[in-house]
């Protein structure tokens, strides 16, 4: 049976990377040096495990560029109020209010990281 273990994208500035999605409740699981060339590091919820991979190239300069493919990765709260004046205490604002896609449906709003990645927060439905 196969599954999907984590997704991976590259960082200009590792340590600040990671501070960001600490601030989001993430935390460090693990760390792989790749020579002398780059590092991972890995990232996750806790209890969930490393779903995040934050690759690191040794001596890159320029920025990446995120393109047109990418969209988001998405990180359910439980209260997407409480969790937005958290961040804000951290400063992280989000793109716009919460808002929902369709009548009854789970309020969301996107936050960006250091490296101009945007992340869902989807309020996790009651029940």
């Amino acid at each position: 049976m196969s599954e999907l273990i984590h997704t991976c994208y590259r960082v200009a500035d590792l340590d600040r990377s990671i501070a960001f999605y600490e601030k989001l409740g993430m935390e460090e699981i693990g760390r792989i040096p790749i020579r002398d060339e780059a590092i991972n590091v890995f990232m996750g919820l806790p209890g969930d495990g490393p779903r995040l991979e934050l690759t690191y190239n040794i001596g890159r300069d320029e920025p990446y560029e995120i393109g047109t493919g990418y969209g988001h990765i998405a990180i359910t709260v439980a209260d997407i109020d409480a969790t937005l004046e958290r961040l804000e205490t951290v400063g992280i604002e989000p793109e716009r209010p919460p808002y929902t896609v369709r009548e009854g449906g789970s309020r969301l709003c996107f936050v960006r990281d250091p490296d101009d990645y945007r992340i869902e927060l989807l309020e996790a439905a009651a029940g």
